[in-house]
């Protein structure tokens, strides 16, 4: 006989989880007592939406779901910010939820939610377990849930009294993701359209890719001579360096990849959704219209047809596609289309002068030439990562963590989670002054369990995102987007790390090695001129741009 918690810890035991994110609740203390012996590391954090994001990008650097518990009411609220980005960047994950008492159901008790309700629309799928014999079969099938067809997050809420009373069952074994490999008629379907383009676009996306992937990827690539784009936040799908390699198509995209993918007469989508981002709010392709040939490779077969008419459409594994058209024969090249847009990348990583004493295209551009190959990069929302999404070159797959939903305070607590799980590579987060205030008091998390990460802080004294578009639509009346940061190197020598602030670009890498060299938690804060607004435009130019 075993109480609810230590079946629920020996489910989570089942299927090789490692490490939990939690804020402690007095609703799960049987789940605490089961961790107690478990061997599972339980990473106590110190808000729950930086929990949820620890264990989303758990989710994005290992393929299989990771984990985070948090209480009922404010605590699943707090949560809710990273199942937000589990859903909308298709990554796996669960979120376990402490519940009032079963038998307190519908008095509105303390900290009360129908979480079925709350999560509904936000969760791939939101329960609640009643019974304690049950907990195996409600934790295999939410790591089930969590990792088939377009994989994200699964929410399960667990009652209290539910979790402290004793059942005599059996654990189930662990769950494996289902194997959604292409037939041949799909991959030859796949290479006869590429066969029968005259400017085809691949682009390789989805959000469980492997090293074997990537290197299929770039073999595939060569193989046709056909270029190769990533959508927004998916860099890491492909060596940056490789020919082949044209760019990302997202939030501040190069124009002319831009114009490509309308001159485009083939699109190949390797897991993308093909969304909004990806194509400029639709004005670049439209679903109402869509105007070319688009081949849609996707492990949901519901998203195949959401936005847009396959020809053909393929429920398969992305990776799994392209390894197999790595291995078919080309039948034609494009060399020509694709040294085009190679030259029109090249071109604009070709750096672009921002004013003020520190720039973030020379420091981004060192940090691409200096960091090892296998550094990890992350980042929330901001300004400031239009600057590392041009500029920095990624070279292997699984060295960036960002969200493709936009969502600020990312980049910390991702930083923290990898560095956590992969210790022995090194881990940069690139903040803004707003981005990293949301989940700042995450550095103490990285303080008590040792992880050793980088922080390097934009700081232009404004939520720059917000004041570009304002600045855009109602021109010199700034209201609500001015922000006041505290002195960032002294934070990080409060939680017993190491802090510098650099006001001229020239002193970067010194900083940045004293960091490196520290052994601790780092952040390095860059003063930066609040003119210097986007990697492309300053702030006066964009106020006077709309003025005309």
């Amino acid at each position: 006989m075993r109480h609810g918690g230590q079946i629920l810890v020996d489910a989570l035991k089942a299927n090789r989880v490692g490490h939990v994110f939690s804020v402690p609740g007095e609703s799960f203390l049987a789940v605490l007592d089961g961790l107690h012996e478990s061997g599972i590391r339980n990473i106590v954090c110190r808000q729950e939406g930086g929990a949820a994001m620890m264990a989303e990008a758990a989710g994005k650097l290992t393929g299989r779901p990771g984990v985070a518990i948090v209480t009922r009411g404010p605590g699943a609220t707090n949560a809710s910010a990273g199942v937000h980005v589990a859903r909308q960047d298709s990554t796996p994950m669960i979120l376990l939820v402490g519940q009032i008492t079963r038998t307190d159901r519908d008095r509105e008790a303390f900290q009360e939610l129908d979480y079925r309700q709350v999560f509904g629309g936000l969760a791939k799928w939101a329960a609640e377990i009643d019974d304690t014999a049950r907990i195996p079969e409600y934790m295999a099938r939410a790591f089930h849930v969590a990792m088939s067809g377009r994989p994200g997050p699964v929410v399960l809420a667990l009652p209290e009294d539910m979790l402290t009373e004793t059942a005599n069952v059996a654990d189930l074994p662990p769950v494996a993701p289902v194997m959604q490999a292409p037939s041949e008629a799909a991959v030859r379907a796949v290479a006869d359209a590429l066969a029968a383009a005259s400017h085809p676009l691949i682009v390789a996306g989805g959000s469980v890719w492997s090293g074997a992937a990537s290197d299929a990827l770039a073999c595939f690539a060569a193989t046709w001579d056909v270029p190769v784009a990533v959508p927004f936040r998916r860099q890491d799908r492909i060596d940056n360096r490789l020919p082949h390699y044209v760019g990302d198509l997202g939030v501040g995209m190069n124009p002319k990849l831009g114009e490509a993918l309308q001159r485009a007469d083939l699109v190949v989508s390797l897991g993308s959704r093909l969304g909004d981002t990806l194509t400029n709010g639709f004005s670049l392709m439209s679903p109402a219209g869509q105007g070319r040939r688009i081949v849609m490779v996707h492990p949901d077969p519901d998203e195949t047809g959401h936005l847009w008419r396959g020809d053909p459409s393929i429920a398969a594994d992305p990776g799994q596609m392209v390894q197999a058209l790595a291995a078919v024969p080309a039948s034609r090249q494009f060399g020509a289309w694709r040294r085009e847009l190679r030259k029109q990348y090249e071109d604009w990583q070709k750096p672009h002068p921002t004013p003020g004493n520190v720039r973030m295209e020379e420091v981004i551009c060192w940090l691409s030439e200096n960091l090892p190959e296998d550094a990890i990069l992350t980042n929330g929302a901001g300004n400031y990562a239009s600057f590392l999404h041009r500029y920095f070159r990624f070279k292997h797959p699984h060295t960036q963590l960002a969200p493709t939903s936009g969502s600020m305070g990312y980049g910390l607590p991702a930083a923290i989670a990898a560095k956590i799980l992969q210790p022995e590579r090194p881990v940069i987060c690139l903040a803004g002054d707003g981005c990293l205030q949301m989940s700042i008091t995450e550095l103490s998390t990285a303080a008590q369990h040792g992880a050793n990460i980088i922080v390097i802080v934009a700081n232009n004294g404004q939520y720059g995102t917000i004041r570009m578009h304002q600045e855009r639509h109602y021109p010199g009346r700034v209201s609500g987007t001015s922000l006041f940061s505290p002195d960032f190197a002294a934070i990080a020598w409060a939680y017993g790390g190491h802090g510098e602030t650099v006001s001229d670009g020239a002193d970067f890498p010194a900083a940045f090695a004293r960091a490196r060299d520290a052994g601790t938690l780092s952040v390095i804060e860059l003063k930066l001129d609040p003119e210097a607004l986007t990697s492309s435009a300053t702030l006066s130019q964009i106020r006077d741009s709309a003025r005309r």
